[in-house]
């Protein structure tokens, strides 16, 4: 006989399925929660990653005018290191001993091989950014890069065919430099320095006296110091004193090395302490000199 149908199969009602369902997924909410939990005492309460914002710091501006003597650059550093330090509230590493020794000496790269023993001309007048743990040194090697970038802007080929060398460039457009205060007049006064050493006569130049004796612009130069016999007299010497007697800038190095075609031998400055009268003539600079009280 066929076996006898049992009893149909028992229907579970929709809301236990529900109730089961929402039993079940309470569960799983609670072991993520504990799982969380743990993770976050591991690590030391957040799950968020930390992120550090890198601030750069503020860079401080040291300026060298055209004309600085490596001295007077010394002070500046010393100056600006003083206000770096208060400004900031921290150790600055740039100061004027050793600036003064980095300065000394340094091979300068677009001069050749050689070492050069006097930087006076090389320390290139510009404005410059520093931070606190900037060194000397690496203020001075930014200088001397500088000077090789505007060095290489300049052509030779006329000093040359004059039989001048580069550091003879160099010296003329540090003279150049501190006798000029209308720039029209560089490539004039350098002009009277290349007809005097062609001439062979001594180029009567008072800033190199003011330099190697220690002159202040603002003082009188004596007799005495007239007939001071350091090289750096050029009212006594010919030719050019033994180094620059500054740190020029781009223009006079240029009107150094390519002076204007003038015959101009004398040059006196005006009233008006800016421009200069430019003569030839012997006579004619002494006559103007005589009316304008420079003595006669």
């Amino acid at each position: 006989m066929p076996p006898r149908p049992g009893p149909p199969p028992r229907q579970v009602p929709r809301r236990k399925i529900l109730v089961r369902r929402l039993i079940a997924s309470g569960a799983l909410l609670v072991a993520l929660v504990i799982v969380a939990i743990t993770l976050l005492g591991r690590h030391g309460g957040t799950t968020q990653p930390t992120t550090t914002a890198i601030v750069a710091p503020k860079p401080f501006r040291i300026i060298f005018p055209e004309g600085f003597t490596r001295a007077q650059m010394a002070v500046r550093v010393r100056d600006v290191a003083k206000i770096a330090r208060k400004k900031s509230e921290k150790k600055v590493l740039l100061a004027e001993t050793t600036y003064t020794k980095a300065t000394r000496k340094a091979k300068v790269s677009c001069f050749g091989k050689k070492v050069q023993t006097n930087l006076e001309g090389f320390l290139f007048p510009a404005t410059y950014d520093f931070l606190a743990t900037t060194t000397s040194k690496q203020l001075a090697a930014d200088q001397l890069a500088a000077f090789c970038q505007n060095w290489k802007k300049v052509s030779l080929a006329y000093a040359r065919s004059k039989k001048l060398t580069p550091y003879d460039v160099l010296t003329i457009a540090s003279m150049v430099e501190k006798e000029a205060e209308a720039p029209s007049e560089r490539p004039l006064i350098a002009a009277v320095i290349y007809n005097r050493l062609k001439a062979q006569m001594p180029l009567g130049i008072d800033s190199t006296l003011r330099y190697g004796l220690h002159i202040a612009p603002t003082q009188s130069i004596l007799e005495s110091q007239l007939q001071n016999p350091t090289p750096y007299n050029t009212r006594l010497h010919t030719g050019l004193p033994p180094t620059p007697i500054a740190n020029p800038g781009l223009a006079s190095i240029q009107a150094a090395a390519k002076p204007a075609k003038v015959d101009y031998l004398y040059f006196v400055r005006k009233p008006d302490h800016k421009h200069h009268f430019f003569t030839a003539s012997s006579s004619a600079f002494q006559q103007y000199e005589c009316a304008h009280g420079y003595g006669c």
